[in-house]
């Protein structure tokens, strides 16, 4: 069998190859090409190592990982798939093949690997699953649960709902659908794109895979085969948002084990109250976290009949403790916590999906295909050439109390079980020749607590509704809207003061004036956003919410989910808009906060502090420290999210994005943050970065005449970094 891998202008990898199995091991090795270092440290993240070599850093995660049983959840859901669906579980095996062909040649092109003292590691089978749980299990947020535990405990249940938004550890996204009766071509078109941490190299990696079974573009994930979230068959398109929902759930644990077991316990068994009043065992074992520069840490895993002990209780892990029924009404922290979530439940991340995804041919093959879906649960748009439209939630959410949804619940106490999976999964619909997903309240409502507020997608509807003859081409524009509807209450609130100083007065008639668009050249912008952080860290300040910055006894990986100021920051329109606050008089707080930036107002624009601030494992050697400034803000269409009141770098935004044209593929577009290639110092490490800034896109080639096959493209690459690696995997 033969397997070619082209390249386009841009470095997308096109594959071809003769069958499914022969593609799939051409996509990992052009994965292990391109990607190396970033999906060694994924497969290092998924199993709790990477501490081994990024050091006391990634001990907090790893500490997770190993907790969550991560590697362990991976390797039993792909023996569950290689027993229902032996045809995917062997496509699967084909990519790690791929992968472990590349590896050696992708590690001597990436300067990382002899950075930090490692070799590029073996990769097994279960490896891909491994990535994707480890890339989605904080996706639904239940670190939030946490955070309400804490608003409850010091101010009340009534207080839960003021910080109710998409909060600083939340994933999101934009994606709109325009049917053919909005359209020049007479066919659908789907736009969108998808907000996460922005890491270098990036989260999304553009790719063809083409053999006699389908011909597919899309934007995979680095270390995943095939094309999950986005992608285009030539007849029918398919993209996706987070659905909000709420699918993972947290238990306060009772936990006994017989004296005298030294710090873990010595080996002595441990067992955990079930609510059936009985105790039931638990299994337990150490392990040994190793962190470069540090000595190794030993931690406790444990699992209930609920799930893995991600939260210890104090020192120990675990304790003998009195069972008291009443500890979760108090707000008790006392007790373990287990965490509770479908793929651990039922084996299954839903990779069943991804075959019959790449193979579909029209809008039934796409919705039959999620039918089979698991993690994460979306919200999913799909057109196809034959008319057919799709808007549904695709995921597994359980069936359980209301309760489980909103706190940590007792482990103990009836009422808090799972009884089987929500069906039918809620369906969307198609508007006036429009469909907007933008994390709001929509189909996914009933499966959720907390969602974005409608300012992305109100603002998306009203500006597609203005046309009926949309092209491809048109909607780069909406990817870069900039129009901040949150704006509102606190500039009501900066309108309504009186006796303000002249300099303070003169910044309110700035904002008066102001058009209310982020942009990355307005004074008033930067102004708006001096003042609304002097307002979150004088809110975060006051002590009627001074209980909440008491630092929670959680580990430092939930910790952006449990600050006070973060929260605050985000949920800012709540709580300037509720009735009342605790006694805050926010007129005063604002009138504070504008007579302080009065006295020392921002002398730029807001581009110059709003700058980008992508995540990377250890710092790019061809990397100058300079990053570029940006338009936008959190509730914009362009969604570049810094945290105010703490900084304006933005660390989270759109990781691509994306035009399906159903008419015509190759009238589609697409980019990503930086670039196909993870390594510094190549052609395509940073060469999209241009286009991203400007609210461009990169054409879709689908001619194969316009590729390069990659042993010529290979020729024109000069890397800087040719490295002989040294370490252990």
């Amino acid at each position: 069998m033969t397997a070619e891998i082209y390249r386009d202008a841009w470095g997308v990898p096109h594959l071809r190859a003769d069958d499914v199995l022969e593609l799939a091991r051409v996509q990992g090795r052009a994965t292990a090409l391109d990607r190396a270092w970033q999906i060694e440290v994924e497969r290092h993240r998924a199993r709790g190592t990477s501490a081994a070599f990024l050091g006391a850093d990634a001990l907090g995660w790893d500490r997770f990982a190993r907790q969550a049983l991560l590697d362990d959840t991976a390797r039993r859901c792909f023996t569950a798939l290689e027993r229902r669906d032996p045809e995917t579980a062997a496509w699967v095996r084909a990519y790690v093949d791929g992968v472990n062909q590349g590896l050696p040649e992708g590690a001597r092109r990436a300067p990382e690997f002899a950075v930090v003292g490692l070799a590029p590691g073996r990769w097994e089978p279960w490896t891909p699953l491994g990535v994707w749980l480890a890339a989605h299990i904080l996706f639904a947020g239940f670190p939030a649960k946490l955070w309400r535990e804490e608003v409850v405990r010091h101010l009340g249940p009534d207080a839960v709902g003021l910080f109710a938004t998409d909060g600083p550890g939340t994933s999101g996204s934009n994606g709109w659908l325009v049917t053919g009766e909005r359209t020049a071509t007479g066919q659908p078109v789907i736009a969108g794109d998808p907000h996460r941490y922005i890491e270098a190299p990036g989260v999304y990696q553009q790719v063809r895979l083409s053999c006699p079974e389908f011909d597919v573009v899309g934007l995979a994930v680095p270390g995943v085969p095939g094309i999950a979230h986005f992608g285009h068959t030539g007849t029918v398109a398919w993209a996706i948002t987070n659905a909000m929902a709420d699918y993972q759930d947290l238990y306060r644990e009772r936990l006994r084990r017989a004296p005298g077991g030294g710090r873990h316990g010595g080996g002595q068994p441990v067992e955990a109250l079930g609510p059936d009043g009985e105790w039931h065992p638990a299994t337990r074992h150490t392990e040994l976290i190793e962190v470069a520069g540090g000595d190794p840490v030993e931690i406790e895993v444990i699992e209930t009949d609920r799930g893995p002990v991600v939260i210890d209780a104090d020192a120990d892990g675990c304790a003998d403790v009195d069972v008291d029924a009443d500890a979760d009404d108090r707000g008790d922290r006392t007790g373990p916590i287990s965490l509770r979530h479908p793929p651990r439940v039922c084996e299954d991340l839903g990779f069943g999906a991804l075959l019959p995804l790449l193979r579909a041919r029209r809008v039934a093959d796409v919705d039959r295909a999620l039918d089979d879906w698991a993690e994460p649960v979306n919200v999913v748009q799909a057109a196809d050439t034959e008319g057919g439209l799709l808007h549904r939630v695709a995921g597994r959410v359980p069936v359980r109390d209301p309760r489980n949804g909103t706190r940590i619940v007792p482990a103990w106490q009836p009422g808090h079980e799972w009884h089987g999976w929500y069906a039918p999964m809620p369906r969307g619909t198609v508007d006036d020749g429009i469909a907007v997903m933008a994390n709001q309240r929509g189909p996914a409502t009933p499966l959720g607590v907390e969602f974005a507020p409608p300012h992305r997608a109100d603002r998306l509807r009203a500006l597609l509704d203005a046309r009926k003859d949309w092209r491809a081409a048109d909607m780069a524009a909406l990817h870069m809207d900039t129009h901040l509807a949150s704006a509102a209450p606190l500039l009501n609130h900066l309108a309504a003061l009186d006796g303000l100083s002249p300099e303070a007065a003169a910044l309110r008639e700035k904002l008066r004036r102001w058009d209310r668009h982020m942009a990355a050249d307005s004074t008033e912008a930067a102004v708006y956003a001096a003042i609304r952080s002097a307002v979150v860290r004088r809110l975060a300040a006051h002590p009627a919410l001074a209980p909440l910055t008491e630092p929670p006894p959680y580990a430092e990986v939930f910790r952006p989910w449990l600050a006070l100021l973060p929260r605050v920051a985000f949920a800012l329109e709540n709580l300037l808009s509720t009735e009342k606050l605790y006694g805050i008089d926010r007129a005063e707080v604002v009138r504070a906060a504008v007579e302080e930036v009065a006295g020392d107002p921002p002398e730029g624009v807001w581009g110059d502090t709003h700058r980008l601030a992508p995540w990377r494992a250890v710092p790019d050697p061809a990397y100058d420290g300079s990053e570029p400034g940006l338009a936008g803000d959190h509730d914009c269409v362009l969604c570049t999210s810094a945290v105010p009141g703490l900084t304006d770098r933005a660390a989270r935004g759109p990781a691509a994005r994306y035009v399906w044209d159903v008419a015509r593929r190759e009238d589609s577009l697409w980019v990503v943050p930086f670039g196909t290639s993870g390594v510094p110092g190549a052609p395509h490490h940073r060469d999209q970065l241009p286009l991203w800034l400007g609210g461009e896109l990169a054409p879709v080639i689908t001619d194969w005449d316009q590729l390069s096959k990659s042993d010529e493209y290979a020729n024109q690459h000069n890397y800087k970094y040719e490295n002989e690696n040294e370490g252990n995997a």
